[in-house]
């Protein structure tokens, strides 16, 4: 199977989300973990066409043109956000409104589709969000950390 440029992937599903499409990927990364999970779970996203908020999961492009999967931690305005991932204690202050290109609506995980209004989900929208600077040692509890994660060769 021939392989594909990331970068090149997602400028083409950002095009599609232009256009008014929704669009699926398949998760790569564990900084979303233990909501999502590398390799194994697919969001679902497409053009924001509601105002943004707190817990909200979106596709954005960092300063350096790289591409990012987060959750909204806390929103100034509609104007900027600060981004965490679900596995992360670090935040990502004051990015730009104008970078983020994808909401996403709908995930496939572990062979399940769930929605915002899916109870697992509001848990990591809100509860999850606030436990933020115990995340690492609740993971390490429960076996989740991404670190502990088997690596790909």
């Amino acid at each position: 199977m021939p392989e594909v440029d990331t970068r090149e992937y997602i400028d083409m599903l950002k095009g599609l989300t232009e256009e008014g499409h929704l669009v699926s990927l398949l998760i790569s990364g564990w900084s979303m973990a233990p909501f999502l999970a590398d390799q194994r779970d697919t969001v679902y996203f497409k053009k924001p066409d509601r105002p943004l908020k707190a817990g909200d999961i979106v596709f954005y492009t960092r300063a350096d043109g790289r591409y990012v999967l987060h959750r909204i931690v806390k929103a100034h305005g509609q104007e900027a956000f600060d981004m965490a991932g679900d596995a992360q204690v670090c935040v990502e202050r004051l990015v730009p409104r104008e970078r983020i290109f994808g909401l996403v609506v709908r995930v496939t995980r572990k062979g399940r589709e769930l929605t915002p209004a899916s109870p697992l989900w509001v848990f990591f929208a809100y509860v999850w969000r606030w436990v933020r600077p115990l995340r690492h040692r609740i993971m390490k509890l429960k076996g989740t950390l991404p670190s502990a994660q088997k690596k790909r060769p």
